[in-house]
């Protein structure tokens, strides 16, 4: 039992469990602070607010979540391969539009139109994720680099087409025309909300990545392709197609964000969800980076710290009533995101702190063998220092805990 507990504490994912929420409780407590500092009689009611109001307000937390889930997946994804998509709005921006546009161009039966409209979402953002891939793996371009540029060609160009298209752009609105009903997501039935069966399908491709990557193996060539691209190569894993097809992947993540996005239906009978191209960058791809640094880049880690996150911002977004500014809860979550900014710097700190207490205990052990002069021999016990660097030499390399299971059964019999 107690070796179960002290492998617990020596965990990855407990470290990272306890730094996120360190990094929340930090966020809070400064939010907090700021607002005691603007309106001290009623920063308590403000902040009852941030905590509690998305309880109230269920439909729209998880409406609001689905956005940011796909984009938290798609930078998450990205960085388990050690790749930075920070191109997650311009992916986003893309597949809202090729959804869009199979939504207002195409007239197809009801049942289908909403998954064609989702499909082109998807292959919009995997076909503008693949670009900077396509840099990276063959010119070695950092991708930091070209997705963040692919963030403005992606608006500029998704602004200009939609405007040169008279059946998609209204233009005494100023905004996108609206969708068919046939082309919107089948709604949840939630009073006052546009939560539809989307979150469902954000869900399952978490799970479905969390698979991809922890239980095969394709999986384990893209995270050994992310650790080291030419000890892979010497393995006989190619790198090339690994690094596009990772970043593929996360595209088709933020892809279908923005088709979720745009296709959820409305609360107004008769309208849709639309979109305003006034050149402004989408928001919720840069959120999506929040979300995966809660997340500890984990697709299960996502789901949690999307809702987390879309449910303070409902919170937010009532402290106006009581006098507050909206950009109140915008220095919460930035300050969330600073913090889980050195996630690794804690995590590495809390684990250290758990493995050096475990280590502290004896560990020697007794070897049956008996010499010539008939005493027993006792093994030297490895020193603080040599326990350390083997448990960090294990995380290094990903050892299955299988391995170390097994073991633990040999030396048990």
């Amino acid at each position: 039992m107690q070796r179960r507990i002290d492998k617990i504490f020596k965990s990855k994912s407990f470290s990272a469990f306890t730094s996120a929420l360190l990094a929340i409780f930090l966020g809070l407590i400064i939010g907090f602070i700021v607002m005691l500092i603007a309106k001290p009689e009623k920063a308590s009611a403000a902040f009852q607010k941030i905590l509690l109001y998305g309880f109230s307000d269920l439909g729209n937390v998880f409406y609001f979540a689905t956005p940011i889930m796909m984009t938290g997946l798609a930078v998450g994804f990205a960085f388990k391969m050690g790749l930075f998509n920070i191109g997650a709005s311009g992916q986003y921006t893309a597949g809202m539009f090729c959804a869009m546009y199979v939504a207002l161009m195409f007239d197809l039966p009801d049942g289908i139109h909403w998954i064609a409209c989702i499909l082109a979402g998807m292959i919009g953002g995997m076909l503008w994720g693949m670009i900077p891939g396509i840099f990276k793996a063959y010119l070695n371009v950092n991708e930091v680099i070209t997705s963040i540029m692919f963030n403005y060609i992606g608006m500029y160009l998704v602004d200009m087409l939609i405007k040169g298209n008279a059946k998609m752009f209204i233009s005494s609105t100023s905004r996108s025309a609206y969708l068919p009903g046939s082309a919107q997501l089948p709604s949840l039935g939630v009073k006052n909300s546009s939560v539809n069966i989307s979150i469902f399908i954000a869900i399952a491709l978490a799970i479905l990545l969390f698979i991809l990557l922890n239980k095969t193996v394709f999986g384990y060539e893209l995270k050994a392709t992310g650790y080291n691209r030419h000890a892979s190569k010497y393995a006989g894993m190619n790198g090339t197609r690994n690094i596009i097809l990772t970043m593929m992947i996360a595209g088709a993540m933020a892809g279908l964000g923005g088709a979720f996005a745009i296709l959820a239906p409305s609360t107004i009978t008769g309208s849709s969800q639309t979109y305003e191209p006034i050149n402004v960058i989408a928001a919720n791809g840069f959120n999506g980076i929040a979300v995966a640094l809660l997340g500890n880049s984990s697709p299960l880690g996502v789901i949690f710290s999307s809702v987390f996150i879309s449910h303070i911002q409902r919170g937010g977004s009532q402290t106006s009533i009581l006098g507050f500014k909206p950009e109140i809860i915008d220095v919460v979550i930035s300050t969330i995101i600073y913090f889980s900014a050195f996630s690794l710097i804690m995590k590495s700190g809390i684990g250290r702190f758990f493995k050096n207490i475990h280590h502290r205990k004896p560990n020697a052990r007794t070897v049956s063998e008996t010499p010539v002069h008939g005493s027993t021999l006792i093994a030297d016990e490895p020193s603080e220092a040599e326990l350390i660097q083997e448990d960090e030499l294990k995380e290094a390399v990903d050892i299955p805990d299988y391995i170390e299971n097994t073991q633990d059964s040999e030396e048990e019999v």
